[in-house]
């Protein structure tokens, strides 16, 4: 939710301005590019420093640049266009008076006046001061703007009292903010699974049986699925790939036999599965305790069949999206149609070894996708992550008819 996304965080004067070095950390580590704005009373509370080295930025503190002449501002304007949201934290009740009336006396609340996106405020004051009528005024009135309020917390106070005022902790207003991002996107409320990568069949404790398969696009579909609002939950096999979204929950796994036991583990608690793994159709009979030796001019392995995850999963599938994939060298529609058809799936996302830039170890992919009716939409050849979106805007249309 927050990777890529321009946050404009304001700092007041209370006491809890300190808890904004954690705060800037974690939006930082989501991928968020942080600009500090600070009033000169948050300076006394936390260090500019502090907060520069962790945003990667300079912190603002006033509309001359300390090291300028009088013609190098900072243009409120500017920071009010730039940024896609803004968070005010701690939001003093002084501040908060300030923003409902208009009152323009800082660098903050002109950059405030002049945002064009939407503003988050985290409250933190006396517990009188917090039930006081004209803070309730503020907030009433700042909602009304439709500024976005995250509530404080009850706990242990500055001065010593226990009571509400208290700002929310910071990993709970980040989860705030991208929960709150993640409501009007199409996948809210959406638990997706995914599996990806190849599995790797033991032939002994160094040698196994496996395919050429990174996990690119089972990747690049949970990220996509992640940025839509999903919950998402990625099995992965051995794979080299890291995720760049910190909510999407991984679970790895080495062997068909163990993404078999993780998919059904979780499958009756999802809406939407994508089974992207290349799972290896056959393992040896039996795995050597011990390195085989090359002590012949040739080795027999007896091989025997694994368990079909995606068969079975359409088997047990009671309301779930199940959407496979097949990669085919010859005959490909019909052979997709067919596994359609046989593993009772809801889309099949196809392609072809003919196809140049298709298949295993490549940054972009040619696709088919044929759904359950046997509508075929074909994409041109892109790269994964712009195939991960085209795939995820066919199962939308689909499952929000």
């Amino acid at each position: 939710m927050l990777g890529g996304k321009n946050i404009l965080l304001g700092i007041t004067g209370g006491i809890a301005a300190y808890k904004t070095t954690f705060l800037v950390r974690l939006l930082i580590k989501a991928g968020a590019n942080v600009q500090v704005v600070l009033t000169k009373s948050a300076s006394s509370f936390v260090s500019p420093l502090t907060l520069a080295t962790l945003s990667k930025n300079p912190v603002l503190t006033s509309f001359v640049k300390e090291d300028g002449d009088a013609t190098d501002w900072n243009n409120h304007v500017e920071l009010g266009l730039w940024a896609d949201l803004m968070l005010i934290a701690p939001a003093t009740a002084n501040t908060l008076s300030k923003m409902a009336n208009g009152s323009c006396d800082n660098l903050l609340l002109a950059v405030y006046l002049s945002a064009k996106c939407p503003v988050f405020f985290a409250p933190a004051m006396d517990l009188d001061m917090y039930g006081h009528p004209s803070t309730s005024a503020s907030f009433e009135k700042l909602r009304s703007f439709g500024n976005i309020m995250i509530p404080a917390a009850t706990g242990e106070l500055a001065s010593g009292l226990h009571g509400e005022g208290r700002m929310a902790e910071p990993e709970d207003i980040v989860a705030f903010v991208v929960e709150y991002l993640a409501s009007g996107l199409p996948l809210s409320g959406k638990t997706v699974m995914l599996t990806a990568g190849p599995t790797f069949e033991a032939i002994d404790p160094v040698r196994f049986v496996g395919n050429h398969s990174t996990g690119l696009m089972g990747y690049e579909l949970a990220e996509v699925a992640a940025s839509l609002g999903a919950k998402v939950l990625l099995i992965s096999g051995p794979s080299h790939l890291a995720l760049r979204n910190d909510s999407i929950d991984l679970v790895k796994v080495v062997s068909a036999d163990e993404m078999y036991k993780a998919a059904h583990e979780h499958f009756p608690s999802m809406d939407i599965v994508i089974c992207a793994a290349a799972v290896a159709d056959y393992r040896p009979k039996t795995a050597a305790d011990q390195k085989i030796k090359k002590s012949k001019s040739s080795l027999s392995l007896e091989l025997v069949k694994n368990k079909d995850i995606l068969l079975s999963l359409g088997e047990r599938k009671k309301g779930q999206f199940l959407v496979g994939f097949a990669l085919e060298t010859e005959n490909e529609v019909e052979n997709a149609k067919g596994k359609l058809r046989r593993k009772h799936l809801d889309a099949i996302v196809l392609n072809s070894l003919k196809d140049e830039g298709a298949g295993f170890g490549q940054p972009t992919n040619k696709i088919r996708f044929i759904d359950k009716n046997l509508q075929i939409t074909a994409f041109e050849l892109k790269t994964k992550a712009a195939v991960a979106k085209d795939i995820w805007n066919e199962i939308i249309s689909r499952t929000h008819a």
